[in-house]
Protein backbone atom coordinates (compact mmCIF):
# COMPACT_ATOMS: atom_id res chain seq x y z
CA UNK A 1 0.00 0.00 0.00
CA UNK A 2 1.39 3.16 -0.98
CA UNK A 3 2.08 6.34 0.84
CA UNK A 4 -0.44 8.25 -1.20
CA UNK A 5 -3.31 5.88 0.28
CA UNK A 6 -2.58 7.14 4.19
CA UNK A 7 -5.57 9.21 5.46
CA UNK A 8 -3.83 12.13 7.26
CA UNK A 9 -5.16 13.72 10.56
CA UNK A 10 -3.61 16.26 13.17
CA UNK A 11 -3.72 18.70 16.20
CA UNK A 12 -3.47 22.12 15.58
CA UNK A 13 -2.15 23.59 19.31
CA UNK A 14 1.15 25.74 20.98
CA UNK A 15 1.87 24.14 22.71
CA UNK A 16 1.19 20.24 21.95
CA UNK A 17 4.04 17.81 23.34
CA UNK A 18 1.80 17.12 26.73
CA UNK A 19 -1.17 16.69 24.85
CA UNK A 20 -2.21 12.90 24.63
CA UNK A 21 -4.52 13.15 21.36
CA UNK A 22 -2.10 11.90 19.41
CA UNK A 23 -1.58 8.49 21.59
CA UNK A 24 -5.48 8.60 21.96
CA UNK A 25 -6.26 8.51 18.20
CA UNK A 26 -3.63 6.48 16.83
CA UNK A 27 -4.71 3.85 18.89
CA UNK A 28 -8.41 4.24 17.87
CA UNK A 29 -7.43 4.16 14.17
CA UNK A 30 -5.19 1.06 14.51
CA UNK A 31 -7.98 -0.72 16.42
CA UNK A 32 -10.23 0.13 13.67
CA UNK A 33 -7.93 -1.42 11.15
CA UNK A 34 -7.77 2.22 9.24
CA UNK A 35 -4.62 3.42 6.98
CA UNK A 36 -4.20 6.74 8.95
CA UNK A 37 -1.53 8.88 11.04
CA UNK A 38 -2.17 11.26 13.33
CA UNK A 39 0.04 13.90 13.53
CA UNK A 40 0.70 16.55 16.67
CA UNK A 41 1.76 20.00 15.08
CA UNK A 42 3.02 23.18 16.92
CA UNK A 43 1.21 26.36 15.22
CA UNK A 44 2.56 29.63 15.21
CA UNK A 45 0.37 31.00 12.57
CA UNK A 46 -3.30 29.18 12.49
CA UNK A 47 -4.26 30.89 9.24
CA UNK A 48 -1.42 29.28 7.46
CA UNK A 49 -1.68 26.37 9.20
CA UNK A 50 -5.48 25.97 8.19
CA UNK A 51 -4.03 26.60 4.45
CA UNK A 52 -1.95 23.47 4.95
CA UNK A 53 -5.23 21.52 5.54
CA UNK A 54 -6.02 21.69 1.46
CA UNK A 55 -2.51 21.50 0.42
CA UNK A 56 -1.66 18.28 2.63
CA UNK A 57 -5.31 17.03 2.30
CA UNK A 58 -5.38 16.57 5.40
CA UNK A 59 -8.71 14.76 6.43
CA UNK A 60 -9.88 16.07 9.81
CA UNK A 61 -7.95 18.12 12.69
CA UNK A 62 -8.47 18.70 16.27
CA UNK A 63 -7.60 22.03 17.22
CA UNK A 64 -6.54 23.26 20.81
CA UNK A 65 -5.58 26.06 22.85
CA UNK A 66 -4.91 29.04 22.04
CA UNK A 67 -6.80 28.39 18.62
CA UNK A 68 -10.41 27.31 19.28
CA UNK A 69 -12.13 30.95 18.96
CA UNK A 70 -9.67 32.37 15.88
CA UNK A 71 -9.67 29.14 13.80
CA UNK A 72 -13.31 30.16 13.20
CA UNK A 73 -12.11 33.19 10.74
CA UNK A 74 -10.40 30.95 8.43
CA UNK A 75 -12.68 27.99 7.79
CA UNK A 76 -15.47 27.98 4.83
CA UNK A 77 -17.94 27.03 7.02
CA UNK A 78 -18.68 26.57 10.63
CA UNK A 79 -21.60 24.25 12.61
CA UNK A 80 -24.42 25.78 14.74
CA UNK A 81 -23.52 24.06 18.17
CA UNK A 82 -19.80 25.57 17.46
CA UNK A 83 -21.11 29.03 16.58
CA UNK A 84 -23.37 29.03 19.29
CA UNK A 85 -20.71 28.38 21.85
CA UNK A 86 -18.09 30.49 19.67
CA UNK A 87 -15.18 27.70 19.71
CA UNK A 88 -14.13 25.23 17.55
CA UNK A 89 -12.36 22.39 18.56
CA UNK A 90 -13.04 19.92 15.11
CA UNK A 91 -12.41 20.68 11.35
CA UNK A 92 -13.17 18.31 8.31
CA UNK A 93 -12.13 18.38 5.38
CA UNK A 94 -14.76 17.47 1.98
CA UNK A 95 -12.61 18.10 -0.72
CA UNK A 96 -11.12 21.28 -0.06
CA UNK A 97 -14.19 22.59 1.86
CA UNK A 98 -12.94 22.92 5.90
CA UNK A 99 -15.90 23.13 8.17
CA UNK A 100 -15.58 23.35 11.99
CA UNK A 101 -17.94 21.41 14.94
CA UNK A 102 -17.37 21.71 18.78
CA UNK A 103 -17.38 18.05 20.40
CA UNK A 104 -16.22 19.35 23.80
CA UNK A 105 -19.59 20.47 24.77
CA UNK A 106 -20.42 16.98 23.76
CA UNK A 107 -17.87 14.89 25.15
CA UNK A 108 -18.80 16.72 28.47
CA UNK A 109 -22.49 15.76 28.42
CA UNK A 110 -21.79 12.11 27.53
CA UNK A 111 -19.03 11.65 30.27
CA UNK A 112 -21.57 13.67 33.21
CA UNK A 113 -24.34 11.70 31.63
CA UNK A 114 -22.72 8.15 32.54
CA UNK A 115 -22.83 8.89 36.63
CA UNK A 116 -25.29 12.16 37.01
CA UNK A 117 -28.66 13.12 35.63
CA UNK A 118 -28.28 16.62 34.50
CA UNK A 119 -32.18 17.76 33.46
CA UNK A 120 -33.41 19.89 36.57
CA UNK A 121 -30.03 19.87 38.60
CA UNK A 122 -28.36 22.79 39.40
CA UNK A 123 -24.25 23.51 38.65
CA UNK A 124 -21.83 25.96 39.70
CA UNK A 125 -19.62 26.27 36.65
CA UNK A 126 -16.14 27.91 38.00
CA UNK A 127 -14.38 30.09 35.27
CA UNK A 128 -15.75 31.36 32.48
CA UNK A 129 -13.42 30.75 28.99
CA UNK A 130 -13.50 28.30 26.22
CA UNK A 131 -14.34 25.53 27.87
CA UNK A 132 -16.78 27.29 30.08
CA UNK A 133 -18.95 28.07 26.90
CA UNK A 134 -18.97 24.82 25.99
CA UNK A 135 -20.27 23.11 28.94
CA UNK A 136 -22.38 25.86 29.68
CA UNK A 137 -23.98 25.61 26.36
CA UNK A 138 -24.21 21.52 26.83
CA UNK A 139 -26.20 21.71 30.25
CA UNK A 140 -28.58 24.29 29.15
CA UNK A 141 -29.15 21.73 26.01
CA UNK A 142 -29.47 19.11 28.08
CA UNK A 143 -32.54 20.51 30.83
CA UNK A 144 -29.88 21.75 33.97
CA UNK A 145 -29.00 25.10 35.46
CA UNK A 146 -25.67 26.61 35.28
CA UNK A 147 -24.57 29.18 37.34
CA UNK A 148 -21.46 30.95 36.84
CA UNK A 149 -18.75 32.10 38.82
CA UNK A 150 -15.50 33.78 37.71
CA UNK A 151 -12.69 35.60 39.69
CA UNK A 152 -12.88 38.31 36.95
CA UNK A 153 -16.58 39.24 37.43
CA UNK A 154 -16.84 40.67 34.06
CA UNK A 155 -16.06 37.88 32.22
CA UNK A 156 -18.98 35.98 34.38
CA UNK A 157 -21.33 38.77 34.00
CA UNK A 158 -20.83 38.64 29.88
CA UNK A 159 -21.29 34.64 30.06
CA UNK A 160 -24.25 34.71 31.79
CA UNK A 161 -26.15 37.38 29.81
CA UNK A 162 -24.99 35.57 26.60
CA UNK A 163 -26.68 32.19 27.65
CA UNK A 164 -29.39 33.68 29.70
CA UNK A 165 -28.43 32.08 32.99
CA UNK A 166 -26.95 33.74 36.47
CA UNK A 167 -23.75 34.57 37.21
CA UNK A 168 -21.78 35.62 40.64
CA UNK A 169 -18.29 37.10 40.91
CA UNK A 170 -15.83 34.52 43.40
CA UNK A 171 -15.96 36.84 46.03
CA UNK A 172 -19.52 35.67 47.03
CA UNK A 173 -19.19 31.37 46.33
CA UNK A 174 -20.35 31.16 50.72
CA UNK A 175 -23.69 31.72 48.90
CA UNK A 176 -23.68 28.59 46.35
CA UNK A 177 -24.70 25.14 46.94
CA UNK A 178 -25.72 23.30 43.89
CA UNK A 179 -25.90 19.70 42.91
CA UNK A 180 -22.54 19.68 41.37
CA UNK A 181 -19.26 22.18 41.22
CA UNK A 182 -17.98 22.26 37.62
CA UNK A 183 -14.21 23.35 37.05
CA UNK A 184 -13.52 24.68 33.76
CA UNK A 185 -10.31 26.10 34.82
CA UNK A 186 -7.00 24.91 33.85
CA UNK A 187 -5.59 25.38 37.56
CA UNK A 188 -4.61 22.12 38.82
CA UNK A 189 -3.40 21.13 35.49
CA UNK A 190 -0.14 19.74 34.87
CA UNK A 191 2.91 21.22 35.88
CA UNK A 192 1.06 23.18 38.62
CA UNK A 193 -0.76 19.85 40.85
CA UNK A 194 -0.52 21.27 43.83
CA UNK A 195 -3.26 24.47 43.24
CA UNK A 196 -6.62 24.32 43.73
CA UNK A 197 -8.99 26.82 42.06
CA UNK A 198 -12.09 26.88 45.07
CA UNK A 199 -11.53 26.48 48.97
CA UNK A 200 -12.15 23.28 50.60
CA UNK A 201 -14.12 24.15 53.27
CA UNK A 202 -16.64 24.97 51.04
CA UNK A 203 -16.46 21.91 49.01
CA UNK A 204 -19.31 20.19 51.42
CA UNK A 205 -21.91 22.72 49.66
CA UNK A 206 -21.97 20.14 46.29
CA UNK A 207 -22.59 16.30 46.30
CA UNK A 208 -20.66 16.16 43.13
CA UNK A 209 -17.28 18.00 41.76
CA UNK A 210 -16.17 17.36 38.67
CA UNK A 211 -13.00 19.03 37.22
CA UNK A 212 -12.52 18.84 33.63
CA UNK A 213 -8.60 18.51 33.96
CA UNK A 214 -7.81 14.87 32.78
CA UNK A 215 -3.67 15.11 33.53
CA UNK A 216 -3.29 14.65 36.92
CA UNK A 217 -6.26 12.23 36.58
CA UNK A 218 -6.86 12.92 40.40
CA UNK A 219 -6.37 17.24 40.98
CA UNK A 220 -5.75 19.07 44.36
CA UNK A 221 -9.59 19.86 44.07
CA UNK A 222 -10.64 16.69 43.31
CA UNK A 223 -8.79 14.60 46.19
CA UNK A 224 -9.92 17.73 48.81
CA UNK A 225 -13.52 17.23 47.66
CA UNK A 226 -12.66 12.97 48.25
CA UNK A 227 -11.72 13.73 51.55
CA UNK A 228 -15.06 16.74 52.11
CA UNK A 229 -17.35 13.42 51.52
CA UNK A 230 -18.16 14.30 47.32
CA UNK A 231 -18.75 11.91 44.69
CA UNK A 232 -15.79 13.17 42.22
CA UNK A 233 -15.00 12.79 38.41
CA UNK A 234 -11.96 14.06 36.49
CA UNK A 235 -12.08 15.05 32.66
CA UNK A 236 -11.02 12.25 31.38
CA UNK A 237 -14.72 10.61 30.03
CA UNK A 238 -14.72 14.28 28.79
CA UNK A 239 -11.71 13.73 26.54
CA UNK A 240 -12.13 10.84 25.47
CA UNK A 241 -15.62 11.43 24.33
CA UNK A 242 -14.60 14.75 22.24
CA UNK A 243 -11.66 13.05 20.37
CA UNK A 244 -14.11 9.86 19.77
CA UNK A 245 -16.95 12.62 18.58
CA UNK A 246 -14.29 13.80 16.21
CA UNK A 247 -13.67 10.41 14.77
CA UNK A 248 -17.05 9.86 14.13
CA UNK A 249 -17.18 13.03 12.14
CA UNK A 250 -13.85 12.28 10.27
CA UNK A 251 -14.85 8.54 9.31
CA UNK A 252 -18.39 7.97 9.44
CA UNK A 253 -17.36 5.07 12.11
CA UNK A 254 -18.05 4.42 15.78
CA UNK A 255 -14.46 4.06 17.50
CA UNK A 256 -13.76 2.18 20.63
CA UNK A 257 -14.30 3.83 23.13
CA UNK A 258 -13.38 1.70 25.75
CA UNK A 259 -10.20 0.81 24.44
CA UNK A 260 -9.34 4.42 23.76
CA UNK A 261 -9.99 5.36 27.72
CA UNK A 262 -7.78 2.01 28.62
CA UNK A 263 -5.14 3.56 26.72
CA UNK A 264 -5.05 6.72 27.61
CA UNK A 265 -5.43 5.56 31.66
CA UNK A 266 -2.81 3.42 31.17
CA UNK A 267 -0.75 6.28 30.02
CA UNK A 268 -1.16 8.72 32.85
CA UNK A 269 -0.80 5.88 35.69
CA UNK A 270 2.61 5.48 33.96
CA UNK A 271 3.55 9.21 34.21
CA UNK A 272 2.01 9.78 38.12
CA UNK A 273 4.69 9.38 40.59
CA UNK A 274 4.24 6.69 43.86
CA UNK A 275 1.29 7.61 46.00
CA UNK A 276 -0.15 10.05 44.05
Amino acid sequence: MSTSDIKLFAVFGNPVTHSLSPLMHQAAYDRMKLNARYIPFCVKDIGKAVDGIRGLNIQGVSVTLPFKTEVMNFLDEVEEDARKIGAVNTIQNIQGRLIGYNTDWIGFVLSLKESLKIRGKQFAVLGAGGAARGIVYGLLKEGGHPIILNRTFSKAEALGKEFGCPFLPFSEKERIKSDCLINTTSLGMSPDKGKSPFPEKLLKNFPWVVDIIYNPLKTKLLKEAEEAGCRTMSGLGMFVHQGAEQIKIWTGQEPPRAYMKKVVLTKLNRQAPPGA
